[in-house]
């Protein structure tokens, strides 16, 4: 079975410092990935790397997707086939609404993959429905996208991306920092709602508090910039209780 996401033998740098060191990774399509390591051990940069950010320099290695060469493409590119990167810091747009930005999204999208664009009626009926589903009201949607939002709203804000949009390849990084116990849960169960058979998700976590809720399918530890170490769920539960100290002896 061809592999959905398949790296192999990555090798990063940014502003000429060596971040990524030959990183090895499969996800299948169906499947849920957790990435967790200590912090500067690369996992933003690789999910950077995945959805397109210049400011990496791919020194060596290769990304497929879907039996393509992802970096190859550019990041339109690869959104438009489906990956889509949920930000450890969504940036502000001031002077562009959530609804315009949603519908700008969707309707690029739709018309890479020769599909035919959403009514009004319809694309607002989507919206507000997804909105509630993560219990932001219709009013957020006529707000500029994460403009004066909270570290919660914006976070939530990416996960409403994330359901209009319907990606095959869904990277989150760092999606649970920011969030109340409550609000962990609301984007938890919208995120589960999402698991499919021809969809996969990466999930890039610090704790294990976000994977009580997701439970991955795999968990792998980034450190020095390579996967170090890859196993089940209770992985992440080895993490919570010994931290990654013990890693670094281990191997």
């Amino acid at each position: 079975m061809t592999a959905l996401l398949e790296i192999s033998g990555l090798h990063v740098a940014v502003n000429g410092t060596s971040i990524l060191n030959g990183v090895d990774l499969r996800v299948d399509a169906g499947e849920v990935h957790a990435i967790m390591g200590p912090k500067g051990s690369g996992k933003s940069t690789l999910a950077g790397v995945i959805a397109g950010r210049e400011s990496y320099e791919v020194r060596r290695g290769t990304i497929r997707y879907d039996g393509i060469d992802l970096l190859s493409l550019e990041p339109e590119e690869r959104a438009h086939r489906g990956v889509f990167l949920a930000f450890q810091y969504p940036v502000e747009i001031p002077g562009v609404t959530n609804m315009e930005f949603l519908k700008a999204a969707v309707d690029a999208t739709r018309e890479a993959n020769g599909e035919q664009a959403l009514s009004a009626v319809e694309f607002m009926k989507r919206a507000r429905a997804t909105a509630q589903t993560l219990e932001l009201s219709a009013e957020f949607l006529k707000r500029g996208v994460n403009e004066g939002f909270s570290g919660g709203e914006k976070k939530r804000n990416e996960i409403v991306q994330l359901m209009m949009l319907e990606p095959r390849l869904a990277v989150l990084d760092e999606t649970d920092s920011g969030l109340d116990i409550d609000a962990l849960q609301v984007v938890a169960r919208a995120v589960n709602s999402l698991r499919a058979d021809d969809r996969a998700m990466i999930l890039v976590t610090h704790y294990q508090r976000l994977l009580d809720h997701i439970v991955p399918d795999v968990v792998h530890v980034l450190s020095g910039g390579r996967i170090v170490r890859s196993g089940g769920s209770e992985l992440a539960l080895e993490l919570e209780e010994r931290g990654y100290g013990w890693l670094e002896t281990a191997s």
